[in-house]
């Protein structure tokens, strides 16, 4: 899986504004926003951010779904309780 990219981050005040290739992607206030910059400071900013925003997950259901034993012979999907 490919590392995750396009995220940066600005510190306005006690807020921490989140953006994704430019776009707004979430706002961090209070605890969330001091836990994340202590975060930052040790781990991989753009991973962080990918996982409070959930654009983690991008791309990797769309290569899931094309998969082959995601594929069924008659076209509809069957779901297994």
């Amino acid at each position: 899986m490919a590392a995750p990219e396009g995220f940066t981050y600005d510190v306005r005040g006690d807020e921490v504004h989140i953006k994704h290739h430019g776009a707004r992607a979430a706002i961090l206030r209070g605890a969330r926003a001091s836990e994340f910059l202590e975060d930052a400071a040790t781990q991989d900013p753009q991973q962080l951010m990918a996982r409070l925003t959930g654009n983690y997950r991008r791309g990797n259901e769309r290569a899931a779904r094309q998969h082959p034993r995601n594929q069924t012979s008659s076209g509809s999907e069957s779901h297994r309780a």
